[in-house]
């Protein structure tokens, strides 16, 4: 299939690129001109750009009990919209500047589940907000026994106070075409999963 768009980076002039704040995230000041749909160039736009390099996520499925592993943690930024700001969520991390998600990836569910993961199968990557952060989402399927996932983990360290859930397909959607499940990884992850669950029945359950 062809691409729609007739631009590429090519078509983007760097005028400046500068940090303006270096903390728990990074901000970056971009000045640029782009090609215009109608030709030419655009005006010099200014854009402060959140850098806080790439994420991955994954979703554990049990394929013998049709079950999914989420974890639910506090986020702030909840609040702003939500009465809780405790989410169910797939298990994510940063991938702090690694190329080999699928090792971030298992690392991430030591740490946040005690789990140790099985096959793994890609689901997607996705941009999470183009238009204010550079950062990129990897999404994970993973073949894992269930059987006797459960606790509290997470790193005091890094402010983690994370307790998993486990519960069979059919209530995850449920709880996502309700509303209750609304951050894009875990949204993406779910959908992701009932449009593809048959065929990973049969790749995962040959025995």
């Amino acid at each position: 299939m062809d691409k729609i768009s007739c631009f590429s980076r090519h078509d983007v002039s760097i005028e400046s690129k500068e940090q303006v704040y270096n903390g728990f995230f990074k901000i970056d000041m971009y000045h640029f001109t782009h090609g215009l749909f109608a030709g030419g160039q655009s005006q010099t736009i200014r854009r402060e750009i959140l850098e806080r390099g790439h994420a991955v996520a994954v979703l554990p499925y049990d394929p013998k009990t049709r079950q999914v592993l989420l974890i639910e943690q506090i986020r702030i930024g909840a609040m702003a919209t939500k009465e809780s700001p405790w989410l169910l969520e797939c298990i994510a991390g940063m991938a702090d500047g690694s190329e080999d998600y699928p090792e971030v990836v298992r690392k991430e569910a030591k740490e946040e589940a005690g789990l140790e993961l099985g096959e793994l199968e890609f689901m997607l990557s996705y941009l999470s907000s183009p238009g204010g952060t550079t950062e990129r989402l990897f999404l994970y399927l993973a073949n894992t026994d269930l059987t006797h996932a459960g606790g509290i983990y997470g790193l005091p360290e890094e402010g983690e106070d994370i307790k998993v859930h486990v519960m069979d397909v059919e209530e995850a959607l449920a709880r996502l075409h309700c509303g209750e499940i609304d951050n894009a990884a875990t949204v993406i992850s779910l959908q992701w999963l009932a449009l593809n669950e048959q065929r990973m029945q049969k790749q995962w359950n040959k025995e």
